[in-house]
């Protein structure tokens, strides 16, 4: 899913894949937001993006980095309200098509 810079962008960056997918999963099912990309950022390091209104993805972040913490380590995270639309060809490198 291509990312416009429409709407707000969450994101978590984990070292490993693990605590990325399951604040993936937590996510997903905390608020009404959509998984648009991840990246592989080397030396473990993984970033989950996400986007929707303001409230559900700060929402979702707060749940995710929790989770996370629980089985691995978060590196950073952070909740954009309306970054400008270049910032979506950054982020849509690895977008995910649902």
């Amino acid at each position: 899913m291509r990312y416009k810079g429409d709407e707000a962008l969450g994101l978590i960056e984990t070292i490993g894949l693990l605590p990325a997918l399951k604040a993936t999963d937590v996510m997903l099912k905390a608020a009404d937001v959509e998984l648009i990309s991840y990246e592989n950022i080397g030396s473990t390091l993984v970033t989950i993006m996400i986007k929707g209104d303001v409230a559900a993805v700060k929402s979702s972040v707060e749940a995710g980095v929790r989770t996370a913490e629980q089985i691995g380590t978060v590196t950073a995270h952070n909740v954009m309200p309306r970054p400008i639309s270049t910032v979506g060809d950054i982020v849509s490198v690895h977008d995910i098509d649902l």
